[in-house]
């Protein structure tokens, strides 16, 4: 079997206990993930506390499995850890580095320390758009500085899926934004990026497949496209959006004027500019409205909390 048909990450009911004062607590209950390997990012949701981060230390061997099976790139872990190890980088911690020394020194040391060669360090840093920064203290750098450069610290080996946990909490708008075309760059060339976040605005311009959990357990997987269905809405933008919104309500259209244009509640696009071509209201823009990740996010955990479908 090709290392792309077999999964980058995959587990089967798999669960986590921890005994607490007040009793038994399931922090993961039965999760059946599954990443695909050849490149690209799948968004692992859930608000904090949903088992996210404590899934990703089992699959790293920080944590022991209560029961379950996880495999990465098809190899049993913990069992066979150490024989694919090497093809998998990770950030789920801050890593330490030394603020006395520049960006580019503490990569070369780790990398003298793994054994890779030094010409990683290079690509690393181009990778990650650190150039121009490199040769600064790590002391001096902006916490988005920082996360890119334990994501490069993490490219030294060059590995071929990458676990990213909640890697813009903290950041500003823009060190958020600096990750996250690093992240997008990295799934764009190869590279398998699990990415465990509750951020799910950034999320959805990253990801192009995702599974989301609620304490502990599966509540929806599948490509991003898919979990949030096919458009119902448009947005047109008119010169007169009352009218347009009359000619449209009369055709039996639900529609109404929102953000300076007019939302109207269909699947039919072609429809819309027949109404208003018929009417003499020229259209300047006609857009579709999408589902956003956050609205299917919140329906789904809601439904969960309550006990209910979705």
């Amino acid at each position: 079997m090709s290392r792309v048909s077999t999964p980058a990450i995959e587990t089967v009911r798999l669960r986590k206990e921890f005994s607490t004062r007040a009793g038994l607590r399931v922090a993961v209950q039965d999760l059946d993930l599954s990443v695909p390997a050849g490149g690209g990012v799948h968004g692992f949701l859930g608000p904090n506390g949903s088992g996210k981060t404590t899934t990703i230390r089992m699959l790293l061997g920080l944590a022991r499995a209560t029961s379950g099976e996880m495999r990465l790139f098809g190899e049993s872990v913990p069992e066979r850890l150490p024989a694919v190890i090497g093809r998998v980088g990770a950030v789920v911690e801050s890593p330490k580095f030394s603020p006395n020394f520049s960006g580019r020194l503490n990569l070369r040391l780790l990398a003298d320390a793994i054994g890779a060669p030094r010409s990683r360090v290079d690509a690393a840093i181009e990778t990650v758009q650190m150039q121009g920064r490199d040769r600064d203290r790590y002391r001096s750098y902006s916490l988005g500085m920082k996360q890119r450069l334990a994501i490069a610290a993490t490219l030294l080996k060059d590995p071929e899926l990458l676990i990213l946990d909640e890697p813009t909490n903290g950041l500003d708008p823009a060190g958020i934004r600096e990750v996250r075309e690093t992240i997008r760059g990295l799934g764009d060339a190869g590279v398998t990026v699990l990415l465990s976040s509750h951020i799910l605005a950034e999320v959805q311009q990253v990801c192009t497949s995702a599974t989301i959990i609620g304490n502990g357990r599966m509540l929806a997987s599948g490509r991003v496209e898919d979990l949030l269905g096919a458009s119902t809405a448009f947005r047109a933008v008119v010169p007169d959006p009352e009218r347009a919104v009359a000619v449209l309500g009369a055709a039996g259209l639900s529609a109404v004027v929102e953000d300076g244009g007019v939302r109207v509640e269909t699947t039919d696009a072609a429809r819309i500019t027949r109404l208003l071509g018929e009417a003499g209201i020229w259209l300047s823009e006609l857009t579709t409205l999408r589902p956003d990740l956050e609205t299917y996010f919140l329906r789904l955990t809601e439904a969960e909390r309550l006990g209910r479908e979705p």
